[in-house]
């Protein structure tokens, strides 16, 4: 069900990434910045470097053969930094997410990482609740990023999550 990414995937990780983003980002974003043309494209960009980047990792999680999830980290200011975790809403409460999850910690844990570190949009209520309830907390040194809430996993302690 879980897998790492590979550039036939691109197209497909970014209709997700599209669509999920919707979710959360309607009523308090224009649409046009997370998906007009310009937001797309530049979504694509993104994606398309970190599955070919050294460092970054994407796993993609396929119940059933169809992408109805996705995940991105890599080390960033001395830190791993879970930068994306996204699941198709027709996938949601089916364990697609904590599939994802459970999968990155567990990389994270053989590597040797201590803590992780993410943002998460501050209207975000659904993702900031999964998040909770898989250990993460505010990070004390930086609570927030504009408009997104950084919280911080002692990766350790989530194996017990």
């Amino acid at each position: 069900m879980i897998r790492t990414a590979t550039p036939a995937d691109l197209d497909a990780i970014v209709r997700l990434h599209t669509e999920a983003r919707a979710t959360y980002y309607s009523g308090h974003l224009p649409e046009e910045e997370y998906a007009g043309e310009a937001e797309v494209g530049r979504s694509r960009g993104g994606w398309a470097r970190a599955i070919d980047r050294d460092g970054a990792t994407v796993i993609c999680a396929e119940p059933d053969g169809i992408l109805a999830g996705v995940a991105a980290y890599a080390p960033r200011d001395g830190m791993m930094h879970l930068s994306q975790l996204h699941v198709s809403p027709a996938h949601w409460r089916k364990g697609v997410g904590t599939a994802l999850h459970t999968a990155c910690v567990a990389a994270w844990q053989r590597d040797g990482v201590a803590d992780a570190r993410l943002e998460v949009f501050v209207h975000n209520v659904r993702a900031q609740s999964f998040y909770a309830a898989h250990g993460w907390t505010a990070d004390p040194d930086h609570p927030r990023a504009g408009s997104h809430l950084v919280l911080r996993l002692a990766v350790s302690a989530a194996a017990h999550q």
